[in-house]
């Protein structure tokens, strides 16, 4: 089930990518799979743009499609945020029920289940748009319609916590605050300086803990494919 409901736009099926004008370059892609494509391109470009810096030609760039077509199924840049924005907050959804589940099934008390929770939301570091794309989503509470799917989907996750995890109201609000200091430091790239200043490897690997490896590694390879990049430009 979503979290956040979403502006419904009718897809043109007359409407084909720049590769499915050639068939023999590429076979046609179905709808729900392109659809997933252009959301997960368009949570890496919010992510690092923002929403306001963002343009759907940036979005269909990275999702290697035409502009027209990103226009033609989502109609505005809006309608695709907050579809972005909804995506992300259904992958949390998801990860926490599961962590949920999982720590229900092994009998663990209520401060095991936040600890099993919180990992599970370190885990989601591997997909950077989507804590950033959360990020762009909570700043804008000023934007009517943005704003308006942002707080909704920030109750929901209080909700779970609260309802299906059993936190404590205390125990929640700390977790999500926690929750946003990820997302801080993911968005500053703090985690980039690890090992370059003390101050930077107490606070990261505080707020990390057990997690410090994995987020050090997925910042490791993403340095190597930048460099990659620039050296093939």
């Amino acid at each position: 089930m979503s979290s956040v409901s979403s502006p419904s736009v009718t897809e043109d099926p007359a409407e084909k990518n720049p590769a499915e004008k050639n068939p023999a370059s590429a076979e046609r892609i179905p709808a729900g799979e392109r659809r997933e494509q252009i959301l997960a391109a368009a949570s890496r470009v919010f992510g690092e743009r923002g929403y306001a810096g963002a343009t759907t030609d940036q979005v269909a760039q990275a999702a290697g499609i035409s502009q027209p077509y990103v226009v033609r199924m989502f109609g505005s840049k809006e309608n695709l945020f907050v579809e972005v924005l909804g995506r992300a907050l259904d992958t949390l959804v998801v990860a926490f029920r599961a962590a949920i589940a999982d720590s229900k099934a092994a009998g663990e008390d209520v401060e095991a289940r936040g600890a099993r929770i919180g990992a599970a939301y370190a885990d989601l570091i591997s997909d950077r748009g989507i804590l950033l794309s959360l990020m762009q989503g909570f700043i804008m509470g000023h934007d009517p319609v943005i704003g308006a799917c942002a707080r909704k989907g920030f109750l929901t996750i209080y909700g779970i916590m609260r309802d299906e995890a059993g936190l404590s109201a205390e125990h929640a609000v700390d977790f999500l605050a926690h929750g946003m200091l990820f997302n801080t430091l993911i968005a500053l790239r703090m985690t980039d300086a690890y090992g370059a200043d003390d101050r930077v490897d107490e606070l990261v690997g505080c707020a990390f803990r057990t997690k410090l490896d994995l987020v050090l590694g997925i910042v490791a390879i993403e340095s190597r494919v930048a460099t990659e990049s620039a050296k093939q430009a």
